[in-house]
């Protein structure tokens, strides 16, 4: 069997535990629906178990370790903070680490009914976030370039899941944000991974951020296309006005962003619906929700 096909249980949880950190080892044990890269377990009322699971490296869990301590103080919304560490073991050959629980709903699962609110909320936390990074932050291999750099993936998205009567509009805004100027600001801290999967609800709006392991220095257009992949219909022009620090070419490329997102998860939706590895059928709906969102708002 390989690391990666370690079946993880409460019980391997619990052993985890009582070898490395005893004193959590009591506490209740419940499996969290979701993930792929990590799997999350419950410890309790006030804390969660993150497992590495299909990540290749340790490198996401550690990014989190080093980082989120940092940030969190100044965030406005709650996010999950490391506060033990397990290191990999004969038991386990991989890292897991004890985290704060951010309760909440995932919005892949739940609802924003409070759409204004929801955008203030969302623009106060990545008016926050959105600081120049240190020198030593972590860049990205994957997310933060120029959606013009991003084209064979978009393709790829496209070709798969775009209907043809979409099609021409859903291409005129990528190729709008490919031809956008590019981000000439210092790196700034960038989520990089704002999904329905990654921020839970409450009370019809946002009321945490999670999943910090794509965390970067860059532009912020990655995270600002959240305007259209998360928040409903005709709320992205509050969620800009309070934002209040994004120019046009920064919303070119964020609206472009939101397509490509919105591509990707309906593509993990499609895989979801086909019983395929690693797919998830409540991403399909939130995806198309969100294309129809970027091709009915344009603010540039």
């Amino acid at each position: 069997m390989t690391d990666a096909e370690i079946e993880i249980t409460a019980d391997l949880v619990r052993d985890l535990l009582q070898e490395q950190h005893p004193d959590l080892a009591g506490l209740a044990i419940r499996e969290v629906a979701g993930g792929w890269g990590n799997q999350m377990w419950r410890l309790g009322d006030e804390l969660a178990v993150r497992m590495q699971r299909m990540d290749p490296t340790p490198e996401l869990q550690l990014k989190e370790r080093r980082w989120l301590p940092v940030l969190a103080p100044r965030l406005p919304l709650p996010v999950p903070t490391p506060v033990r560490f397990g290191e990999p073991s004969q038991r386990f050959p991989k890292h897991w680490t004890v985290m704060t629980w951010v309760p909440g709903e995932p919005l892949d699962y739940g609802s924003i009914s409070r759409g204004h609110h929801a955008a203030d909320t969302l623009a106060g936390f990545l008016t926050a976030l959105h600081v120049e990074a240190p020198t030593e932050a972590p860049i990205s291999e994957d997310r933060g370039e120029h959606p013009k750099k991003c084209t064979d993936g978009f393709d790829h998205f496209f070709h798969a899941v775009v209907p043809d009567d979409l099609a021409d509009d859903v291409r005129a805004v990528w190729d709008d944000a490919v031809a956008a100027p590019e981000w000439a600001g210092p790196p700034l801290w960038v989520h990089g991974d704002l999904h329905p999967a990654n921020v839970v609800v409450t009370d019809g709006t946002l009321s945490g951020i999670v999943d910090f392991g794509a965390l970067f220095a860059g532009d912020p257009a990655w995270d600002l296309a959240a305007a259209w992949v998360l928040l409903p219909a005709g709320c992205a022009s509050r969620f800009f006005t309070a934002y209040a620090q994004a120019d046009e070419g920064t919303i070119r490329r964020a609206r472009g962003l939101a397509a490509l997102k919105s591509l990707f998860l309906m593509l993990m939706g499609q895989s979801g619906d086909r019983g395929l590895p690693g797919g998830k059928p409540t991403w399909g709906p939130a995806g198309r929700a969100a294309l129809d969102r970027v091709l009915s708002d344009d603010l540039t």
